[in-house]
């Protein structure tokens, strides 16, 4: 045989090999599983978070290759696909459901995400799930002269009573009512806007302070302030 038909063979044996390799599968532009804790509740849940474009199915193994979720898309559904998908699991209270218990259901480690889409391309993302969970913040509620201000402390470690992992804490949000405001880990405390303080009315007001972990996983604690008439002072400590 001679070189150029050796060289000719050899470059239609790689096209054919290429068309018949399957093609890679995108990957979900997001994949989460994350654990959240509520501190004052005293309970936790493990939530997932996924998007893509136009996918029909999806599926989620734990690491051990359990599939611990499988949703199909049916009629208009079908045709047209989805997009994003939040869901959060059952919480139950950590006084009735032992931590330990309830931790080996949900064991840490690669996730795997498993879809479909429309034209029947695939979809695969690992996400990591951690056991690292940040203790609740210590939290308190001013209001005076300043307006109404919300203060945390720093958190730097897990709750009592559960795994000794080192915790590191990217960011704090703060959520009242239609409010919710993301500040970095840097941050400890947050003037409401006055023109939202107005539109609160009179009264008890709650508020939540959440701690969020590197891995994702977060940690609530509850409080509370009161608004009175104007020209009153209130000023509040809470952690339930």
């Amino acid at each position: 045989m001679s070189q150029r038909r050796m060289l000719r063979a050899l470059l239609l044996g790689a096209l054919l090999s290429c068309l018949t390799l399957p093609s890679r599968a995108a990957a979900f532009p997001e994949a989460r599983i994350y654990i959240e804790y509520n501190a004052s509740a005293n309970d936790l849940g493990f939530h997932v978070s996924l998007d893509a474009e136009d996918w029909t199915e999806v599926e989620i193994r734990n690491p051990r290759g359990a599939t611990i979720f499988e949703v199909e898309g049916q009629a208009g559904y079908a045709q047209l696909g989805l997009t994003e998908l939040f869901f959060e699991g059952a919480e139950p209270s950590l006084d009735e459901f032992p931590l330990e218990d309830l931790l080996a259901l949900f064991p840490a480690g690669r996730y795997s995400f498993v879809g479909k889409t429309v034209d029947g391309a695939l979809l695969r993302s690992r996400a990591r799930l951690s056991h690292a969970v940040p203790a609740g913040p210590i939290v308190s509620a001013a209001v005076g002269d300043d307006g109404v201000v919300i203060r945390w402390e720093h958190v730097t470690t897990a709750p009592a009573g559960f795994p000794v992992q080192i915790v590191d804490v990217v960011a704090y949000q703060v959520i009242v009512d239609s409010l919710q405001v993301t500040l970095p880990e840097s941050a400890t405390e947050l003037t409401l806007p006055e023109q939202f303080v107005d539109s609160l009315g009179q009264g008890e007001h709650p508020f939540e302070v959440l701690a969020i972990e590197a891995s994702g996983n977060q940690t609530i604690t509850e409080g509370t302030f009161t608004l009175e008439e104007p020209g009153h002072k209130s000023f509040f400590f809470q952690r339930k």
